[in-house]
């Protein structure tokens, strides 16, 4: 529990989850070694990479160590996303530009029936998440709190360090929680609060924007629990 006590409204449920999600990230990375931490549990792994030797077309960062990235595409698992933009009025122009795909592959999404796919993605090494979710926090508070104008892919500084990389993390959680916790109940129902530019956020409520991030935070931090599991248990 956090140190404002039980809060109510939308915001402090929003809080409350974070900060408990945030309290069992940090107890659960305790001791991350870096062998641990660049671990590849099986071929093809996207990771954080010297920029030379990056296996990604748009791998990305300022710096020597860069976060692999594939080319753009909708996974299945947003194919619902999509078509709740389309039914809310999005243009399908509009919709491809968030997600930087074609206009048709929008079209062929939202003419879609029926069960998707599974989508087959890379496994990714708990390096990968931890960038991944330092990049997305740290993009996201200078388009919402900052100067909304830097590059969300030049902020962030990937290191093969893990104990830097969590140093570096929970300072800007500390940062973006303590911004947050400042918003207003007009600002959470403000569409285009935040206008991080990668995804829907200018089109959507703070308050959506705020669960989308906890959602992130959430399921990239169990993925790397259950890498930190098997790496403890592999052969």
């Amino acid at each position: 529990m956090s140190a404002e006590g039980v809060r109510s409204g939308r915001l402090g449920l929003l809080l409350d989850q974070f900060d408990w999600a945030r309290e069992m990230a940090e107890v659960r990375l305790t001791g991350l070694s870096d062998e641990e931490y660049l671990w590849e549990p099986v071929a093809g792994c996207w990771s954080v990479r010297r920029r030379g030797e990056a296996v990604t077309p748009r791998a990305y960062g300022p710096g020597e160590w860069v976060l692999d990235q594939g080319a753009p595409d909708i996974p299945a698992s947003e194919y619902a996303e999509v078509a709740r933009q389309a039914a809310g009025g999005m243009t399908v122009a509009k919709i491809a530009d968030d997600w930087q795909v074609s206009v048709e592959r929008v079209e062929q999404v939202l003419a879609h029936t029926g069960t998707p796919e599974p989508d087959a993605t890379p496994v990714t090494t708990i390096a990968w998440r931890l960038g991944h979710l330092h990049s997305c926090f740290a993009g996201q508070w200078e388009w919402t709190f900052g100067e909304r104008r830097r590059e969300p892919k030049l902020l962030v500084d990937f290191t093969p360090s893990a104990a830097l990389a969590l140093e570096r993390l929970w300072a800007l959680l500390d940062r973006w929680r303590k911004s947050v916790a400042t918003v207003t109940d007009e600002q959470l129902d403000t569409i285009g609060f935040s206008q991080y530019p990668y995804g829907s956020d200018p089109d959507d409520a703070y308050v959506d924007v705020l669960m989308g991030s906890n959602v992130e935070f959430i399921h990239h931090m169990a993925e790397v629990a259950l890498l930190r599991d098997l790496w403890r248990n592999r052969t």
